[in-house]
């Protein structure tokens, strides 16, 4: 049975969901509304931990919470380029760049665009584009 059959019963920290957990949502985002959640929740979430299980949903066009993943990831790269990468390893945040460009859809690859552009010029970093999500609601591509 694939997560998107199963039954999601919610989760058991909201503050702290483990892959799994965030996974099996994702794909039944319906029955633990965003709204139900801890405020900040996108960037409780947006950390190491979940990075992967964020890019994996990202990268899937058929996730019903693809948008909400994007979203973290966008938290993920600002975060890790506005602390010169003491929040996040630029290691990990270079190769999930690498993979959107490589094997990502247009909205991926404008998620990598993007943070190559904030990693080469911070001075362009906007919180409402990159912490509340308006490069993901405008799909734009930075300059």
């Amino acid at each position: 049975m694939s997560v998107q059959e199963s039954t999601f019963h919610g989760f058991a920290n909201p503050v702290d969901p483990t892959p799994a957990e965030l996974r099996a949502w994702a794909y039944k985002p319906d029955s633990v509304p965003l709204a139900s959640m801890p405020p900040d929740w996108d960037l409780l979430v947006s950390g190491d931990r979940l990075v992967l299980t964020l890019f994996e949903l990202a990268m899937d066009p058929t996730c019903p919470a693809r948008r909400f993943a994007l979203h973290c990831l966008y938290i993920y790269a600002a975060d890790g380029i506005r602390t010169n990468f003491r929040a996040h390893p630029k290691r990990r945040f270079r190769k999930l760049v690498e993979q959107a460009e490589r094997d990502g859809d247009e909205l991926m690859k404008i998620w990598a665009h993007n943070g190559r552009v904030l990693l080469a010029r911070p001075d362009l970093f906007i919180y409402r584009d990159w912490c509340e999500g308006g490069l993901v609601r405008e799909n734009r591509r930075l300059g």
